[in-house]
């Protein structure tokens, strides 16, 4: 999780092999508690079912485009969908810019071959410290 200004100010625990990201988020913060009541929250289309699943009305995720079908052979979304798209991404793109910047430091671009226990939770910890420390000086 980041602010507007790239500041990282929560880091889930790594997983290792392939995860959702939604499901890995309901392993982070449960649904059954109210996580995002008072928060606005803007994530990708990775996220579908965050609003069922979630309390709070200030939970946004983009408008994802009807599937293609012998009914609809060209399906668009409407002007106004694709401008609440561009807005959400143009926020969301500070949150990227903040992933790209911990990866200027390529322990978490390379392969990961240590095989302690939890290290590479200390590692990214670490990283987005580093990437913190930067944006502040």
């Amino acid at each position: 999780m980041s602010l507007p200004d790239k500041y990282i100010v929560f880091l889930g625990r790594t997983f290792s092999g392939r995860h959702h990201d939604y499901s890995m988020l309901k392993h982070e913060f449960p649904p059954e508690f109210d996580w995002f009541e008072d928060l606005h929250v803007g994530v990708d289309l990775g996220y579908q079912g965050i609003q069922s699943d979630y309390k709070g009305d200030q939970i946004y995720i983009p408008t994802k485009k009807p599937r293609k079908s012998k009914k609809n052979p060209n399906p668009e979304l409407t002007p106004e969908q694709k401008a609440w798209n561009k807005v959400l991404s143009q926020a969301r793109i500070f949150i990227e810019h903040a992933i790209g910047g911990m990866k200027r430091y390529t322990i978490l671009v390379h392969r990961f071959r240590n095989h302690k226990t939890h290290f590479e939770d200390d590692a990214i910890g670490i990283c987005a410290g580093l990437w913190n420390f930067v944006l502040c000086y």
